[in-house]
């Protein structure tokens, strides 16, 4: 990715857009988890509701910092690569804001692994709010084209890159309980 679309891909987040970009296994759509109107927006786009909760993604864990709670042992874990792309559910930090807890006590967090991903969260200096890009219900994007298909110019931002090789989308695992939630 040039250094440029970086740029711009950080200044359209910053002023509350939403882009659209490769992750392990599909495309995300993502924008800054602190700015309510932007998360109300992706959510619309999707039609999907708010009380659902929502994935951050991060290059490295101190970008989730304000977001968790985590003890010791759970960091370890979080910072752990493992053979499946992992989405965790750990516990919100008490400043987490409830628009990405949906209705629930924990947040979903990920470390990218991702070059692009990893990217952006780097340049950004941001966590991402990071949502297939999909409306509900319905098989999420796996390229650009896809993605501008179902989005129309209803998005900021399209990076154009290559999935991951993953062929589906993260696992989902409890980091207290190492319960599996969703096969990746």
């Amino acid at each position: 990715m040039t250094a440029w679309k970086l740029r711009l891909a950080k200044k359209i987040i910053r002023r509350g857009g939403i882009i659209a970009y490769p992750t392990e296994a599909v495309f995300g759509l993502g924008c800054d988890p602190l700015n309510f109107h932007a998360v109300e927006t992706l959510c619309q786009l999707k039609n999907r509701s708010l009380s659902k909760g929502l994935i951050l993604i991060a290059s490295h864990q101190d970008q989730l910092r304000g977001f968790v709670d985590l003890t010791p042992k759970q960091q370890q874990k979080l910072n752990t690569q493992l053979a499946l792309p992992t989405t965790w559910i750990v516990p919100a930090s008490k400043d987490c804001p409830p628009w990405l807890r949906g209705q629930h006590a924990g947040i979903a967090v990920r470390i990218t692994h991702h070059p692009l991903a990893r990217q952006l969260c780097e340049h950004t200096g941001l966590a991402l709010v990071s949502t297939s890009a999909n409306i509900s219900s319905r098989p999420p994007a796996k390229d650009a084209l896809t993605v501008r298909r179902v989005f129309g110019q209803s998005l900021d931002l399209i990076l154009h890159a290559d999935t991951g090789h993953f062929s589906q989308p993260s696992q989902i695992m409890d980091i207290r309980t190492n319960k599996r939630l969703r096969r990746g």
